[in-house]
């Protein structure tokens, strides 16, 4: 049966071409070709209008170029597979591959667009009539349809781009890390509703945000598992009657699996689990950056931005603005959209293809996603973290009475809700007299017992004071992640772990896609001799 040649004058020509045989196609070229006609004209009796292709073929195309060079990849694995299933002649291949690695080399820049012809892929096959004549420019898109072509294009634009944020993600932990490793026994006052709570230490802070970023890495992972899977093959969404090789197309794009329902092969909401996921990822900067804001102002006072990472005010000579945690936290309020808008968009459409089961807005949020990661971990590493000014803060601060309810408990047989009101009767009692911290006393202790317990609860002054000092009570912590010296250690070690076999998970998926590479590459040259 002949496949579809150029229709010139209304009439077919009648020159032999390439027939379908048992399955394959055993054609000719005499390296000359038909006269053509846009890809539209056979169907439809108009020309694409100005508006349509300004409007919609433009922006298509512009979006796809980012693409480009994964069309070429796709477009020589595809040519290796069919060749290799003899489904088009090695006479054709072998015209096609140099063209094609030759377009792939150029870059997207430099491939001439006429958008009367559509999108990326007719661009590129309008190139290739342009040197090779149609005969052999239209054998290329056999057992394929722009469909999963362009599905698998996304798809491997996609992974890329995840790997890059994971790999930015890991340079943040690894910043994280080292800063908090010279923290470990830097005691700085915690805060809850924006209130003294207990002692911390900056380095165990940090660390809660190397573990965030780690549940983040592996929200990207599930993401990865579910996005480097093989759409090419699936054609028109009902599969081709051509002899494919869908596992080896597989082999050569360096995919994990191949979706084997055909009609799955277009599905998106891979991508708009990515959207989620780094809208995740935003919202953990966001908090870091919200914090980082908060410690850096002038009543707090914990730490200060490095000058590089500052800005002035036109009007305020005073005035050192940390206007890059801004970036982020701006930044951050538009990601909390990313993957609700893909669904909105998606709900349209049911599961016909239509053009709207994509996620545009991908290409933007992966791009401010790596951006802010860098943006933050060059904060981090050059922040000055004032340790003085902690100490300070700490020395008037009530932040310790959770400790010296916890020796009632131990020591005076209180239930801990008994101690609970004693303490907060003694603080309570010492802020309305002004009486400071250093200053209670085991009749300020007596009373605070008398007027909640109706008893009075006994401690000497030593064991009052002690149990009331920050140092001795980030001592104390026995609890496994805690923030004793010994347990922020433990945490120091269980982070650098996982960051390691992070690194060595994206190591090997890169390796996976570069030795994909390699096999188009060797298949490539087996095949043209």
């Amino acid at each position: 049966m002949p496949i579809a040649t150029p229709i010139t004058n209304g009439h077919r020509p009648t020159s032999n071409g390439p027939t379908k045989t048992n399955g394959h196609l055993n054609g000719h070229t005499n390296g000359h070709s038909h006269q053509g006609v846009a890809f539209t004209e056979a169907r439809l009796a108009k020309p694409p209008s100005k508006l349509l292709q300004l409007y919609e073929n433009l922006p298509t195309v512009e979006r796809e170029k980012r693409q480009f060079d994964k069309f070429l990849q796709i477009d020589l694995a595809h040519l290796v597979m069919i060749t290799e299933q003899s489904i088009i002649p090695l006479s054709i291949s072998r015209q096609l591959f140099p063209v094609l690695l030759d377009i792939r080399s150029q870059g997207g820049d430099q491939i001439p667009l006429d958008m009367a012809n559509g999108t990326l892929l007719l661009q590129i096959e309008a190139v290739l009539a342009s040197r090779l004549g149609e005969d052999v420019a239209g054998m290329l898109h056999t057992a394929r349809s722009r469909i999963d072509q362009g599905a698998t294009a996304r798809r491997l634009f996609k992974r890329d781009k995840l790997l890059e944020v994971m790999s930015f993600i890991l340079d943040l932990q690894k910043i994280l890390i080292k800063v908090a490793s010279e923290h470990v026994e830097t005691i700085t006052p915690t805060y809850t509703h924006l209130q003294h709570s207990q002692p911390g230490t900056f380095g165990h802070y940090l660390l809660s945000y190397v573990d965030k970023l780690h549940d983040d890495f592996e929200r990207c992972k599930d993401c990865f598992e579910r996005t480097n899977r093989n759409p090419l093959g699936g054609v028109g969404l009902s599969g081709t009657s051509w002899p494919i090789n869908r596992e080896r197309t597989t082999e050569l794009l360096g995919f994990d699996s191949t979706i084997y329902h055909s009609k799955l092969s277009r599905e998106a909401f891979y991508a708009a689990e990515i959207a989620y996921t780094l809208s995740f990822v935003m919202a953990t900067l966001n908090d870091l950056a919200t914090d980082l804001h908060l410690f850096s102002s002038v009543e707090f006072g914990l730490i200060e931005l490095d000058d590089s990472f500052c800005s002035t005010s036109s009007i305020f000579p005073q005035k050192k603005n940390p206007v890059t945690l801004e970036a982020i936290k701006a930044n951050a309020g538009g990601a909390v959209n990313w993957g609700s808008t893909a669904l909105a968009t998606f709900r349209g459409e049911g599961t016909g293809d239509q053009g709207i089961r994509s996620v545009p807005l991908l290409d933007s949020a992966f791009t401010t996603t790596s951006n802010m990661l860098q943006l933050m971990g060059g904060i981090v590493d050059t922040l000055q973290v004032k340790s003085e000014r902690m100490k300070q803060l700490l020395k008037t601060s009530w932040c310790t009475s959770s400790n010296l309810a916890d020796i009632l408990v131990r020591n005076n047989g209180l239930s801990f809700r008994q101690a609970h009101h004693v303490v907060a009767r003694l603080v309570r009692i010492c802020e309305l007299e002004n009486i400071p911290r250093s200053q209670v006393s085991q009749q300020i202790l007596r009373r605070a017992g008398m007027e909640t317990l109706g008893n009075p609860v006994d401690m000497s002054d030593t064991e009052l004071q002690a149990s009331l000092d920050p140092e001795e009570f980030v001592k104390t912590r026995v609890s496994a992640g805690s923030v004793s010296q010994r347990e922020v250690n433990e945490i120091l070690g269980m982070s650098s772990e996982a960051f390691k076999e992070g690194v060595q998970w994206l190591k090997g998926k890169k390796d996976q896609i570069d030795q994909s590479e390699l096999k188009l590459k060797r298949s490539i040259e087996s095949i043209m001799g």
